[in-house]
């Protein structure tokens, strides 16, 4: 009567045995993404990648190195527009010498010019499955293909070929819910990825010369402040798209802007959308007297670096505000980057962000005063004009 016994705790043990080697294989996709991201954060690499977006193509050099606890990058177009991205530490420096413009913003540390991913957790997972396709060789190398597809229309999804020996990725492909490449960064050549090497401080010297460009630095009592109050929230999100949460409030003043601007910062862990409201209350003018040559709204200053494998966006330098225009439901473009204005209560909202058309202008619709009753059918919502974005490549 042993043998049953045996028998039974054999099968058992073989069946724990296969759930645990499930197990291990779904944790792997997501340990090849933490190792790509200590990559990217931790070692010294030099490397030229062809980005391309829209039809057009572009050659990037990257350059990253820690020393002594600080963190250095140089992001530079080596053709079209010539421009350049600095960080020092915590100051992002972005060179624009089309606009003959350098503006200068403050940037977390922790997230590299050529972009990383966040730690994936049960409540990424609801709405992305995660998955290694294959193993290939990309310019001699091993290379892991791992996707990140969405569940849904309201976000976008990855391919990464993550290099088996140094993780550094080698391809990075955005793509649509449909797995439609949307932008592509792509190692040029083997010998342009230079790994662990002494990079000296010259690389980290912008080579456009900046005589007679126009500086533009935050006021030092315009820096984000996080908003922590016991009253009442000024600003609710009702109703956001499945998965999306806000996870940044701070008020700060934007070159442009009269007063206090809010800014929100969306999630669902991976994609990220940045709203922005204004305090100044806008008088919508009446459709006999809008003008309708008047010019389209742009969305506030900002360096955009939404939570993606690797992108860098330098939106132009704008005022906050312009005439208000009649209302549309129109949602502008910049290759993978959407952006969508509404006016509620009088306040100008705008959401920009990495993300589809849709989820942007549901993201801004969502916004609602609590200090006014919930906005019905034909209230107090009006749609912006579509917004003109002109930035640098958000490299993939």
């Amino acid at each position: 009567m042993s043998m049953p016994r045996n028998s039974s705790s054999l099968a058992w043990g073989l069946f724990a045995l296969v759930l645990s080697a499930a197990a291990l294989a779904a944790d792997e996709p997501r340990q090849w993404l933490e190792r790509m991201n200590n990559a990217l954060t931790s070692r010294n690499y030099d490397g030229t990648f062809t980005h391309w977006q829209n039809g057009k193509v572009e050659m990037l050099r990257i350059i990253h190195r820690v020393k002594d606890g600080q963190v250095n990058e140089r992001l530079v177009s080596l053709d079209g527009s010539g421009r350049e991205f600095i960080r020092t530490g915590g100051e992002l420096a972005c060179y624009l010498p089309d606009k003959r413009t350098v503006l200068v913003e403050k940037r977390s540390e922790h997230n590299p010019l050529l972009g990383n991913f966040p730690t994936f957790d049960e409540a990424s997972t609801a709405f992305y499955d995660i998955k290694e396709l294959k193993r290939t060789r990309i310019y001699r190398r091993d290379a892991r293909v791992i996707s990140v597809t969405p569940k849904d229309e309201f976000r976008y999804g990855y391919r990464l070929w993550i290099d088996e020996g140094t993780a550094m990725p080698l391809r990075t492909q955005l793509c649509d819910a449909r797995g439609r490449v949307i932008e592509q960064l792509v190692l040029a050549e083997d010998k342009d990825l230079k790994i662990n090497t002494n990079i000296p401080d010259s690389a980290f010297q912008p080579e456009v010369s900046t005589e007679g460009f126009r500086w533009l630095r935050p006021d030092p009592g315009s820096a984000p402040v996080l908003v922590n109050r016991p009253v009442r929230d000024r600003w609710n999100a009702i109703g956001l798209p499945p998965g999306f949460r806000n996870i940044i409030r701070a008020a700060q003043v934007m070159p442009g802007s009269s007063g206090t601007v809010e800014h929100f910062v969306f999630s669902d862990g991976l994609a990220s959308v940045s709203v922005f409201v204004e305090s100044q209350v806008i008088n919508l003018p009446t459709p006999s007297s809008a003008d309708p040559h008047a010019g389209a709204t742009k969305p506030p200053t900002s360096v955009m670096r939404p939570a993606s494998p690797a992108s860098t966006s330098a939106l132009n330098a704008p005022t906050m505000s312009s005439p208000a225009a009649p209302p549309s439901d129109n949602v502008s473009q910049f290759g993978s980057t959407s952006a969508f204005s509404t006016i509620v209560d009088g306040h100008k909202i705008t959401a920009v962000g990495e993300v589809p058309p849709e989820t942007v202008k549901a993201i801004a619709n969502s916004l609602q005063s609590s200090q006014s009753p919930i906005p019905q059918l034909g209230g107090s919502r009006q749609s912006m004009p579509s917004m003109s974005l002109q930035a640098a490549p958000s490299p993939r």
